[in-house]
């Protein structure tokens, strides 16, 4: 008998969003089909997947060990967050080689359904870095006796969500420094730097507004520039293992001695980059916002404002929290609302407080001590009576005008 041949092995999920990317989150149920086409009928031992998510980083450090001798230090470490296995046709065999209980494939395309569940636990988003990664993915194998297996492997994404519309990520982020050049003897004037963003927490495609003040009283001819950094740091073995990337930049006017700038709401437009890695004990990701000076022949003037890039954007609505700006974008119906060109008068003290009432307020009491009897009435006759004084009469002309300046009484003299 003449054996079939495999013509292809596909991988294929069942994607939970439009743009029909497999994207997942902690959690959510994983599931495709493994894709066989095969020309003639086979005879296999197992088809098997194998799914794994892990973080892993690696690096190397020479080091010298003496006058002559250098050596390379290996830095690695590994982080698995879930492994799933499971036999989509067939079963286990120590045999590979066994003709029995082999499951035989008729020629055509067949289809074998998956499924797998994320772990509940917090996840570390997909990542590709310098010195590591966030990976997750699917292999399925196929075993036949005497042949060796063919393999596929396909990736998927994994997103750790980070909502940026919390109170700490939708706090103002602000920052003041000065610096004073120094030459020699000679000392120049300062130069000062305010800045202040919105808030901490960002999506990518956001575009974020710097208010600052720049004011140059030195000597020299300065630059405010702007730029949203980076920081990848990867762990192994104690180490750390640091790399700064520049993300977005803008720049400002050159600023001459004794003048100052101002921006009122200078906009960086966040490109698409990834979200924040903050709870992975071996990678982490994290971005800041620099805004800076540029000084020619001295060391910039410069403050760091922290950033989270997340993956929930923000409310409509905002937050309190939130600066005016951020609170523009919502919904300003209420501003066409006008006021009635006359105000509607009170109601009437007659229409709130009946005459009944009023009378059985003023009613003796019998108990009365010391005090009530220097009164003319009873003391609770009293209290009654003023709360149910009536107010004055309704009247839009005021009844004590403001007096001329003339007639304001003087403070007396001592």
């Amino acid at each position: 008998m003449v054996l079939g041949k495999v013509k292809s092995l596909t991988i294929s999920f069942d994607c939970l969003n439009d743009s029909n990317v497999p994207v997942y989150s902690s959690g959510d149920t994983v599931s495709g089909r493994v894709n066989l086409e095969v020309t003639g009928e086979i005879r296999v031992k197992s088809l098997k997947i194998h799914a794994r998510g892990h973080a892993k980083v690696r690096w190397t450090e020479s080091r010298n060990a003496g006058s002559n001798t250098a050596y390379t230090q290996n830095y690695t470490e590994e982080v698995e967050y879930f492994n799933h296995k499971d036999i989509l046709v067939g079963h286990e065999r120590d045999d590979d080689n066994s003709e029995e209980g082999l499951h035989t494939i008729h020629s055509g395309r067949h289809e074998y359904a998956f499924s797998f569940e994320l772990p509940q636990t917090p996840l570390a988003t997909s990542f590709e870095g310098r010195h590591g990664s966030v990976r997750y993915w699917v292999k399925a194998e196929l075993h036949r006796p005497w042949l060796l297996p063919v393999k596929l492997k396909k990736e998927f994404t994994v997103f750790e969500h980070i909502d940026i519309n919390t109170p700490s990520l939708l706090s103002p982020q602000a920052g003041t420094k000065e610096k004073t050049l120094c030459c020699w003897l000679c000392t120049s004037g300062p130069i000062s730097l305010s800045a202040k963003i919105e808030r901490k927490g960002y999506t990518p495609g956001e575009s974020i507004q710097i208010f600052a003040e720049i004011e140059n009283c030195s000597s020299r001819v300065v630059v405010p520039k702007a730029a949203i950094y980076q920081t990848q740091a990867f762990y192994a073995k104690g180490k750390m293992k640091e790399v700064k990337q520049l993300v977005a930049n803008l720049r400002g006017e050159s600023l001459s001695s004794g003048k100052t700038e101002t921006w009122n709401g200078k906009q960086l437009k966040i490109p698409p980059v990834s979200p924040s890695i903050l709870d992975c004990s071996i990678i982490r990701v994290e971005y800041s916002l620099m805004v800076y000076v540029d000084i020619p022949g001295a060391m910039d003037l410069f403050l760091n404002l922290p950033l989270v890039i997340g993956t929930i954007p923000l409310h409509p609505l905002g937050s309190r929290t939130s600066s005016v700006s951020s609170q523009c974008s919502m919904n300003m119906n209420w501003l066409g609302l006008t006021l009635p060109e006359r105000p509607e008068a009170p109601p009437s003290y007659a229409e709130v407080v009946t005459e009944e009432q009023r009378q059985s307020s003023l009613a003796p009491i019998g108990a009365c001590d010391d005090f009530e009897r220097a009164l003319p009435g009873p003391l609770f006759a009293y209290i009654q009576e003023f709360r149910f004084l009536p107010p004055p009469l309704y009247s839009e002309i005021d009844p004590n005008p403001d007096r001329p300046t003339d007639d304001r009484p003087s403070c007396p003299s001592r």
